[in-house]
């Protein structure tokens, strides 16, 4: 693979994942890690990815209040309004982080009276913006890679809650591994938000779909809705309908 693909595909999965791991990416490509770095720091230079310790971060996921750098933004659209449909007035709903829930925050009906709970700040700003949704943030330490709270107290302030619908941001899905992530501190926070939700819808944008990351989150069984921009019908979920799920 020539230097100029390699770095085509590094972008690519810094985008799609909103954050990749060196050493994944020296499996992914075949090369060594050393050989990464450079291509890292080179990326960085240009402006193309945030390069932190160990890998690198999405410059789209950290520019979720301009539309123009996220990636894949007219699907994560369509995402959002199927998504906003499940969420009815009076309930309690719990929501991860990531430009998906972003999109959804803003495609939410201003006659909605509900009451959100995230530790996302960029979602937390969102829903501040809405008329009438009351907002319950859940403090703890803040993880700059992600923008949300992750630790002890904020795993506990969670699992007080019941909530009526979790609508998650996801990394990667596939039938056999379920819900993947690649940060163990998030992927705790996401597990309980899991167990403290009566229903569970993952958010993901149809290219995740069959990918899988490091640390599973759930399995797929105990995933209630899969929503994507693609239609219900795509042969795609198949395999995700025989284990249960509701494709939207």
């Amino acid at each position: 693979m020539l230097k100029h693909e390699r770095q085509a595909f590094i972008v690519h999965q810094v985008n799609l994942h909103n954050k990749v791991l060196s050493s994944d990416l020296s499996e992914q490509i075949n090369v060594s890690e050393d050989t990464i770095r450079r291509d890292l720091q080179e990326l960085a230079e240009k402006g193309k990815v945030i390069k932190v310790h160990g890998g690198a971060l999405s410059k789209s996921f950290h520019s979720s209040f301009n539309n123009s750098q996220v990636y894949s933004i007219d699907q994560k659209k369509v995402i959002a309004q199927k998504a906003a449909t499940l969420i009815k007035d009076g309930m309690f709903v719990l929501t991860s982080g990531g430009t998906t829930i972003i999109e959804l925050a803003r495609a939410l009906p201003e006659s909605l009276h509900a009451t959100f709970i995230t530790g996302s700040l960029p979602a937390a700003l969102e829903y501040v913006h809405h008329p009438h949704l009351e907002i319950i943030f859940i403090g703890d330490k803040l993880l700059k890679s992600s923008q949300i709270t992750v630790g002890a107290e904020a795993i506990l302030k969670i699992k007080q809650i019941k909530a009526d619908l979790c609508l998650l941001g996801i990394n990667a899905i596939d039938s056999e591994n379920g819900l993947t992530d690649n940060d163990w501190d998030v992927v705790q926070v996401k597990k309980a938000m899991i167990e403290s939700s009566a229903k569970v819808a993952a958010l993901t944008i149809s290219e995740k779909i069959n990918t899988t990351q490091r640390i599973q989150i759930c399995k797929t069984e105990e995933l209630d809705v899969l929503i994507s921009e693609l239609s219900p019908d795509d042969k795609l979920f198949t395999p995700y309908k025989k284990a249960g799920v509701t494709i939207m």
